[in-house]
This record gives structure tokens, C-alpha cells and sequence, in this order.
């Protein structure tokens, strides 16, 4: 009796399985290619974002600040669509952050700006990042590079927010 049952289930196994072709896992994959992630100075442009300028007291108070215009000299190539500075720089990247904040000037180092400077660095980092990665959209490239910008420019602001307040004198009574 019991070789019957194996017989039996052995039997239908295998006309079971025969019936069955298998498939080939390596010609079912699919591989993502990479989505042109070249971004044009005309596609820069039209990103809507609020940009903030450096007045002319803070031109003067930053004029010595060497990092500062090493990172108008990256924002220009940016606009332009220039994203060579991000490709795989991730040490002299990390170096110019370091320095950047070392040689901010004693007027400018205040919590508010040094909270700009860390949101910077924030967006400066994950825009290295979706640069470097081989499966980013077009549409999440545009997203980061929006947000680096947004970033310099509410250093910008803050910057010109800080040298206001500090010209503005106040009596107290």
C-alpha cells in the first residue's frame, strides 16, 4: 500500500512538472537606463525660486571672505548647468565646507547665519549625492538643484538681515 501511494504521487509529479517550461530569469530583467540628467542653463532658469542679492553692506563686509566668492564662482557654473564641480569630489568638497566655515567674518558668525550655512550645506551635499547617482530623474536633478539654490540665497538674506539689524541704532531709555 505504501508503494503504491509514492508511486503514485512520483507519477503525478511528473506529469505535473512536465507541463511546465522553465523561464529564463536573465532575459526577463530589465535594466533601467540611465535618464539624461543634463541640465541646461534654459532649464535653470525656469525654476521658480526666490533669489536674494548681497546689498552693498554686505558686499563689503564679505569682499575678503575668499571662500565665499569660490562659492558664487560653483552657483554660476550651477546656473549655467555645470554640474562637473559635483561629480565625484566628495573630499574637496568637504574641505571647501570646512574652510567655508572657518573663515566666516567675525560679523557675520552669528547662530542665525551659521543655521543658513548648515541648511547650505545640507543641499550642497544632497545635490553631490543625486548628481552621483546613475538612476536620478531629470525632475529630482531640477528639485535639488532648485533647493541648493533657495539655500544661497536665503544665506544671502540672512546675511543682509544680520548687517541691517546690526546698523540700526536704538536707544534705550
Amino acid at each position: 500500500m505504501k508503494k503504491y501511494i509514492i508511486v503514485t504521487f512520483c507519477v503525478s509529479m511528473f506529469c505535473f512538472s512536465c507541463n511546465k517550461t522553465q523561464k529564463d530569469t536573465t532575459t526577463e530583467k530589465t535594466f533601467q537606463q540611465p535618464v539624461s540628467k543634463s541640465f541646461s542653463e534654459k532649464d535653470i532658469s525656469n525654476l521658480k525660486y526666490v533669489e536674494y542679492t548681497l546689498d552693498s553692506k554686505t558686499k563689503k563686509a564679505i569682499e575678503d571672505w575668499i571662500k565665499y566668492n569660490d562659492l558664487k564662482e560653483i552657483v554660476q557654473n550651477v546656473k549655467k548647468g555645470d554640474l562637473s564641480y559635483f561629480m565625484d569630489n566628495n573630499k574637496a568638497i568637504k574641505t571647501f565646507l570646512k574652510e567655508f566655515k572657518k573663515t566666516i567674518p567675525d560679523t557675520l558668525n552669528t547662530p542665525s547665519v551659521m543655521a543658513r550655512i548648515t541648511a547650505f550645506e545640507t543641499k550642497l551635499y544632497k545635490l553631490e549625492s543625486v548628481t552621483n547617482l546613475q538612476t536620478t530623474t531629470k525632475q529630482e536633478l531640477g528639485s535639488t538643484i532648485k533647493e541648493f539654490l533657495q539655500s544661497i540665497s536665503n544665506l544671502n538674506l540672512q546675511m543682509n538681515k544680520k548687517l541691517e539689524k546690526d546698523s540700526q541704532y536704538i536707544e534705550k531709555p
